[in-house]
């Protein structure tokens, strides 16, 4: 029961942090908080708040803000280190931390000296390899389909901006591709030119077959791994700023970027009218994911291992 390290990956495994000093005291420990939680919840309720029927989910996840302030900054200051996946995330941590004292009269460090920014990573080789089917849709969204920020991303294109679209262009079609549609997505069955995949074996064969990868997020924390695959698999992407939080992103460089529904439609539909353009920020964009590949981030992880033990 004796480990150097043990890493606590995302905030649902954190409560384990006191069992492990029990079990294995001279262990060190990192946790890897994926998302900033708090900050999650706190979009959560600001995002709820300006639709009445949602007030109720408002309330939920006002009373979730306070409860994982307190249990995420009980983590972070019970660790011998703090992983975040973005500078964003972070500030957010520091913002709830900073001037909170260990049992040992220890304090955080307000330029982060105690959180390290590791980037979310993926293996880009598992990407670049066009399997030899394709499934062609001009936009593809991926992700599980029952987790908040994705449902909410889905169902306001789906409202605000698909539409709009099929006015100008009523042969677009749009595949939404991950396990487990929530409920709240049924209604889009119905939509013409849409598909619920659920589960698929493979997301390559839809990925590759998209002409636009969309990431229409409103909510979230953390970085999305969905946009460094995309990159990875040479897509023109359209994202919101928040779909592409964390990440040193550039509008019409690696990607294009647009925070209203009427930014999102209009760059759409311009990529699907503009090969051209979908090959120009496809092929930045796999530059750009380079970067990204596990082999360039694992070692950023090693370094934090020997820090804590030194």
């Amino acid at each position: 029961n004796q480990f150097d390290i043990v890493q606590i990956d995302g905030i649902e495994l954190a409560r384990t942090i006191e069992i492990i000093r029990v079990v294995s005291p001279n262990s060190k420990i990192v946790f890897d908080d994926h998302n900033a939680e708090t900050e999650l919840q706190r979009r959560n309720f600001l995002t709820d708040l300006k639709v009445p029927h949602r007030w109720p989910a408002a309330a939920y996840s006002w009373l979730q803000v306070g409860r994982l302030r307190r249990f995420e900054r009980w983590a972070c200051l019970e660790a011998d280190g703090v992983v975040a996946v973005s500078e964003a995330d972070r500030d957010h941590l520091l913002g709830i931390i900073r001037k909170q004292k260990t049992k040992n009269g220890k304090q955080k460090t307000e330029n982060g000296r105690w959180i390290t920014v590791i980037p979310n990573s993926i293996d880009v080789t598992q990407y670049e390899t066009v399997p030899d089917e394709v499934i062609s849709f001009d936009l593809m969204f991926s992700g599980k389909m029952d987790y908040r920020p994705n449902v909410d991303a889905v169902l306001w294109f789906a409202e605000a901006v698909w539409p709009q679209i099929k006015k100008k262009r009523p042969f677009t079609t749009w595949a939404i591709v991950g396990q487990k549609p929530h409920a709240r997505l049924d209604p889009l069955r119905e939509l013409d030119g849409v598909t619920l995949t659920g589960w698929v074996d493979s997301m390559a064969p839809y990925l590759h077959g998209a002409a636009i990868s969309i990431m229409p997020f409103r909510i979230g924390s953390g970085t999305r791994l969905k946009i460094i695959e995309a990159m990875a698999a040479k897509k023109a992407i359209v994202s919101t700023p928040i779909g592409a939080e964390g990440f040193p992103l550039r509008h019409d460089q690696e990607l294009l970027l647009a925070e209203t529904a009427v930014g999102l439609e209009t760059a759409v539909l311009h990529l699907l009218n503009s090969p051209a353009d979908q090959r120009r920020l496809g092929e930045a964009a796999y530059q750009f994911a380079q970067q990204y590949d596990w082999r360039n981030v694992v070692p950023q992880l090693d370094q934090v291992y020997n820090q804590i033990l030194a």
